[in-house]
């Protein structure tokens, strides 16, 4: 069941179904051509009004993943290209799928740190720390640095869940490639309790770079996931 909507950054209802029916269609947990259940069900199951499942469902339709048959049922078309809100978004439960959601444990405007790769024009940056979520799971912590130049001021009781789409609609600013170098790195101090991994625990490392849609790349983030828990998936069409 999905709950609620009233947490601060959270996305509409609707769209937290349809994308996390996205993320299992491009996880293989819904397979191309498979019937889905009667819609009241699918509601039930998912504790939300049919109304709202009904959203979703055209939603999916609309971007070409679902086939909406009269008298005859929903069907999924997993060959079409799962983008979405979370479309650059690489990490899943282990058994593949899995809804995005974020807490924002801080933001601060900042002086870049030295260790960080070269990016943006600003000689500071807002500095974003996370704990991810999939399905309600911790997931990760992640430390994203977007160029101070892009925005004068970030409150952590603005930032979506979704950050590329935060980016979109109130800044202007379109995430149009990124490049991840994954490797290891030890969790940093800062990392919450409800995250299982102790602090210091050697993880898997997500370095990512995100270029604008004016070709400068404009954040740099590192993310750290629970191997336990969760996985690293890069799809090839």
């Amino acid at each position: 069941m999905l709950g609620t909507t009233t947490r601060p950054g959270a996305l509409p209802l609707y769209l937290q179904v349809s994308e996390l029916l996205a993320r299992d269609i491009a996880a293989g947990r819904l397979i191309d051509g498979e019937k889905l259940p009667p819609e009241r069900d699918m509601a039930a199951d998912l504790g939300i009004a049919v109304g709202t499942l009904r959203r979703a469902l055209a939603d999916l339709a609309a971007r070409g993943m679902l086939a909406r048959v009269q008298g005859s049922g929903n069907y999924v078309r997993a060959a079409a290209a799962p983008a979405g809100v979370y479309a650059m978004f690489r990490l899943e439960r282990i058994e593949g799928g899995g809804l995005p959601t974020a807490e924002v444990l801080s933001v601060e405007r900042l002086p870049k740190a030295d260790w960080l790769p070269p990016f943006g024009t600003a000689a500071d940056g807002h500095r974003i720390r996370r704990l991810r979520f999939l399905s309600g799971t911790p997931a990760a912590v992640e430390e994203i640095w977007l160029d101070g130049a892009r925005a004068d001021r970030l409150s952590a009781a603005d930032l979506s869940d979704a950050l590329y789409l935060h980016y979109r609609t109130r800044l202007n600013l379109w995430i149009v490639r990124a490049e991840d170098r994954v490797g290891q790195g030890a969790l940093p101090d800062w990392a919450p309790a409800a995250f299982p991994p102790p602090c210091g625990a050697l993880l898997p490392l997500i370095l990512r770079l995100s270029w604008a849609q004016d070709g400068t790349c404009a954040e740099v983030s590192h993310t750290w996931y629970d191997p336990a828990t969760t996985r690293y998936v890069c799809r090839l069409k």
